[in-house]
């Protein structure tokens, strides 16, 4: 008989829990929430993966995901798609750095390339831990759900235990992780409970966004366990007049169904926040926005002492605080 007592688990006050940092509070701001856990969820063939790869390009590129939604804590990003050949992973990846302005080469993304895995067997959970360790990764993307597992989906016990390795993953590596994953055609009153399979992985997720097809235009919907989310707004796939860059794009709404976005000024702040210094060719690219537009948004920032200009581009004055929001007279930009 053992009489060794059992260790205690580990605990803290209340009053000594660290703060949430506004700063930390998002990946790609609106879109998906820091070290998230979640679903991008969809019929097939409505444009999850491009959406996956899309958030996964601007992660490891630092621009805004869907040319919109400024990334706040850019680095490497890690994919495996389990029903795309490479060459065909490397044609997707091209298409969005050609809309974007990137050179792939300098693309910090890195494609798991095995062909089969199965995170529901050990010897693959403990590759893929240690390929997290080695890469560090601020975001995971596996596509699709279906194809990395061979439990049964409608088990509650078996999917939780499946999705218990991935919140392990996630706060193991503090990295985001997405999973792509089919809808049934069944009408709910929430997109997420029409996710196939058991209700445990709607209720896992902390940042999901959930593609929807009607009368041919698609439909994204984002949700966050902590944060509002944005309004529901209108994709389009689309592409160079020859077929290349193939991309999705956010139409632009009716003004009664816009949701309230960054401003100019908060968009330049934001990217020097996470990637300073920068250029004015730089800026430019990124946002993708009017040279004389841009210029004058410079001009007032400096001049207010939020930043500053050096031979080796502009910088963000190391005092100023974070802000959330648009300014009053930016609420537009172009």
């Amino acid at each position: 008989m053992n009489d060794t007592p059992p260790t205690e688990l580990p605990v803290v006050y209340a009053r000594d829990l660290e703060a949430e940092r506004e700063d930390h509070r998002w990946l790609v701001h609106h879109l998906w929430s820091r070290s998230a856990v979640g679903l991008l969820g969809g019929p097939p063939k409505v444009g999850k993966t491009h959406l996956g790869l899309d958030l996964a390009v601007s992660v490891a590129s630092g621009t805004p995901a869907l040319g919109r939604f400024p990334v706040e804590a850019p680095g490497p990003a890690l994919v495996y798609l389990a029903e795309d050949a490479l060459p065909h992973v490397r044609a997707r990846l091209e298409g969005i750095c050609q809309h974007r302005g990137i050179d792939i080469n300098h693309l910090n993304l890195a494609i798991i390339t095995a062909p089969v895995l199965r995170l529901d067997h050990r010897d693959d959970q403990d590759r893929l831990r240690a390929t997290l360790s080695r890469l560090r990764p601020q975001l995971l993307l596996l596509d699709p759900l279906v194809r990395i597992h061979t439990r049964d989906e409608n088990n509650a016990g078996e999917i939780a235990w499946l999705l218990s390795y991935f919140r392990d993953l996630q706060r193991t590596f503090d990295v985001a992780v997405t999973l792509t994953h089919h809808m049934s055609k069944r009408t709910c009153t929430h997109p997420g409970q029409a996710l196939r399979g058991s209700t445990d992985l709607h209720a896992w997720s902390d940042s999901s966004a959930y593609l929807m097809r009607r009368n041919d235009q698609i439909t994204l919907t984002v949700e966050h366990r902590a944060a509002q989310p944005p309004h529901p707004m209108t994709l389009a796939l689309v592409s160079q007049p020859d077929g290349s860059g193939v991309h999705l794009e956010v139409c632009e709404a009716s003004p009664s169904q816009q949701s309230p976005k960054p401003s100019l000024e908060q968009l330049v702040l934001d990217l020097l926040r996470t990637a300073s210094p920068l250029s004015r060719g730089d800026l430019r690219r990124q946002l993708r926005v009017n040279n004389q537009r841009l210029g004058q948004v410079l001009t007032a920032l400096e001049g207010r002492g939020q930043i500053h200009r050096t031979t080796d581009g502009w910088h963000l004055e190391p005092s100023l605080p974070y802000h959330d929001g648009a300014s009053p007279d930016e609420t537009a930009y172009g």
